[in-house]
């Protein structure tokens, strides 16, 4: 996940010497923040004399076009219009280069973004705009779920809250990038925050449940269903690997992973037909609580001495809740 640094965040140095401090620190995204405000291509024409950073311009405006000729002559390589300030639908010409992004803020449904298909991606405002310092919104991870869900091959960018342990659900949710302010420049320094950013887990003010996918989206056969092939088609339409065994009640009765069969499969090689889909199932699979923190989420998998790709999450013990899975954030540290 790219750390997209707020400049304008550092209300204590001039820009140059933030912009500086930036580039020693090797951060990904410089986003400059337009308040409907044209004197910000003053700062980006500096900007581009000072590093080769690219830029990540967020504009709030009633008037996107009179920004338009600004963004041709002093080209960058984000935009993003916030979508609650358009008074008709925005439509951006193609001689402006440079990804194009939707911004919304906690109330507004992703959905909005249908008619801005061709766009690339969403920017997720998790706390209110203009805000420093703002508590990250939780409803906002069911958001980044939304839309992941209905645009998988769409970035999600996300702004406001984002400390380390906010910073570890998203790379697990992958989200493209984050933007942080607040959080990056009042750290002792800018290298301490971005540490904690992008490899480190600090505190805990989140629960398991809060960001797990919840079990109405995971693959799940019943076992008063289950067969072999029930199991090889569930596994194959959730695209995770595995499916969930729950009993009527909605307990978790076992796992049954893509390796779990192929195991079977070699043990059983000259006699399939007489394969029990029963003794695929991993009946005791390594599981976290929903009302876990993520500290303890992290304390779970360091007890593991395979590596870990899904967990399973549970309600008052047995009950089937969700699962974490963890392929995002494994594919993100690559």
């Amino acid at each position: 996940m790219k750390i997209s640094a707020s400049i304008y965040s550092d209300k204590k140095r001039p820009l140059k010497e933030v912009i500086t401090d930036l580039v020693e620190h090797q951060v990904d995204l410089l986003h400059v923040d337009c308040n409907d405000d044209l004197a910000v291509f003053e700062d980006i024409q500096q900007i581009r004399q000072w590093c080769e950073l690219p830029i990540d311009l967020h504009i709030i405006t009633e008037e996107p076009e009179k920004y338009f000729p600004y963004l041709e002559k002093y080209p960058v390589e984000y935009v993003t219009f916030q979508f609650e300030e358009l008074t008709r639908k925005l439509s951006i010409p193609e001689s402006i280069s440079g990804k194009k992004g939707l911004a919304v803020i906690t109330p507004t449904p992703v959905d909005v973004f249908d008619k801005y298909a061709n766009f690339d991606f969403i920017l997720i405002m998790a706390t209110i705009p203009g805000q420093s310092g703002g508590v990250f919104d939780r409803i906002n991870f069911s958001k980044i779920r939304q839309f992941r869900k209905k645009y998988p091959n769409k970035s999600i960018h996300v702004d406001g809250g984002v400390n380390g342990e906010v910073s570890f659900i998203l790379r697990n949710m992958g989200v493209s990038s984050s933007v942080s302010g607040s959080y990056l420049f009042n750290a002792p320094s800018v290298g301490h925050a971005l540490m904690n950013l992008t490899k480190r887990n600090i505190e805990s003010q989140f629960l398991v449940e809060d960001f797990m996918i919840p079990i109405e989206e995971c693959p799940v056969v019943m076992a008063d269903e289950l067969s072999l092939r029930k199991a090889l088609e569930t596994i194959e339409h959730g695209n995770m690997g595995f499916c969930l065994v729950l009993s009527t009640e909605g307990e978790l009765k076992g796992l049954i992973s893509s390796a779990d069969i192929r195991k079977a499969l070699l043990r059983n090689l000259d006699s399939i037909s007489e394969i029990s889909v029963e003794e695929m199932i991993n009946t005791s699979p390594i599981a976290i609580a929903a009302e876990n923190t993520v500290v303890q989420l992290l304390q779970r998998i360091k007890q593991c001495s395979f590596p870990v790709m899904y967990l399973p999450v549970l309600k008052n013990g047995t009950k089937a809740a969700g699962i974490v899975n963890f392929t995002n954030l494994i594919k993100g540290e690559i």
